[in-house]
């Protein structure tokens, strides 16, 4: 089994609602997301799938989410922006965004960070 992973960074604010301590305020993250696609063959050059398109899949939304405020957001307006929740988002935004994945291949996790030591992963 192959495994690819791309990572990327962004800043980002939220609040918790119906949190009860200081996450229900307004704050920032300095977000890392990484995602991850498996799969066990690769093709005639040796790759399990290109390296560009799954950073400009992320990329694309990551430029939809940087320096904003998370809950004046779709999905964000009504689902909690806890981590949980933003790393199933990003995996969703992923799946529809990606090229055709090879035979095989499958997007298999999506991972947030909202700290160094604080990460949530999402995977179906």
């Amino acid at each position: 089994m192959f495994r690819v992973s791309v990572e990327e960074t962004f800043s980002s604010g939220h609040a918790l609602r119906g949190y009860k301590g200081k996450c229900e305020n307004v704050h920032g993250h300095n977000y890392r997301v990484q995602v991850s696609i498996e799969g066990q063959q690769l093709d005639g050059i040796g790759l399990l799938v290109d390296f560009t398109h799954v950073k400009q899949a992320l990329r694309g939304i990551i430029a939809e989410v940087d320096h904003q405020f998370l809950n004046d957001l779709e999905p964000f307006k009504t689902v909690n922006p806890s981590a949980e929740n933003m790393a199933k988002y990003f995996y969703e935004q992923m799946t529809a965004r990606l090229p055709a994945l090879p035979a095989g291949a499958k997007l298999t996790e999506a991972v947030i960070w909202e700290t160094d030591t604080a990460c949530a992963v999402y995977r179906p």
